[in-house]
């Protein structure tokens, strides 16, 4: 696939690991390109104003040390940078998500998620975008009513095999609410689940890098595990 047939993306994402992560899963994906990788949203505008610069689409986090993500938009799009934009944050508060939709994003992912959802996300904004590129200067009404549908398909991304998005969300709000690292038992007793069950959804949030791990040092024997969020 030659350079210009596919989307090049920044990743913005304070977190390090986090932004490796999300890079990868942009290679991994059919018809995109890393364009590059900025971890605050001075590095972010740096990258869009620079000379020479590519960029189709921005990974955006709300959550940056020197600004908060909204206000990042505004400035990109004060300055009439052409790149769409989806939002990837834990944010999910509802005055945070309309401000971004009024600022123009493309679509809005909520972490944490799986590969899938974030392939199904890009591969629906592919589709919007090659359904517009293809209709010359002007488009027709169902034209229009099409490259939007294709920014909101109706199925929703599959989970591993045996967990369930009703079951991940109480875990997370669980963990969310909790001043303090939770053990897979205290969660398991306070959600009314199998400790096997709470663990393996544990283990998927880890796994998305949306807690952290630790041992629980303080009683005889081998240290028991405990989990919280990341803030």
């Amino acid at each position: 696939m030659n350079r210009e047939d596919q989307i090049a993306v920044l990743v913005v994402e304070d977190e390090t690991v986090v932004a490796e992560a999300h890079a990868e899963y942009v290679r991994r994906c059919e018809g995109f390109i890393l364009a590059g990788i900025a971890h605050t949203a001075a590095d972010a505008l740096d990258f869009l104003t620079a000379a020479g610069s590519a960029c189709d689409l921005i990974l955006l986090d709300m959550n940056l040390p020197d600004l908060h993500g909204l206000d990042l938009l505004r400035r990109i799009r004060g300055r009439g940078i052409p790149a769409d934009v989806i939002a990837i944050t834990a944010v999910r508060e509802l005055p945070v998500v309309r401000q971004a939709m009024s600022a123009g994003i493309a679509q809005y992912l909520i972490k944490p998620f799986t590969f899938a959802s974030f392939s199904a996300k890009l591969a629906a904004y592919r589709e919007y975008r090659l359904l517009l590129s293809g209709q010359g200067v002007a488009a027709t009404q169902s034209e229009v009513d099409q490259a939007l549908a294709a920014l909101r398909p109706h199925h929703a991304a599959a989970l591993p095999k045996g967990l369930s998005p009703e079951t991940l969300e109480a875990v997370s709000c669980a963990l969310k609410k909790s001043a303090v690292p939770l053990s897979a038992s205290e969660l398991s007793a306070q959600l009314a689940m199998s400790r096997i069950t709470v663990r393996r959804y544990l283990e998927h949030l880890e796994g998305q890098r949306a807690v952290e791990r630790s041992p629980r040092y303080g009683s005889p024997g081998r240290p028991e595990l405990e989990y919280a969020w990341r803030r």
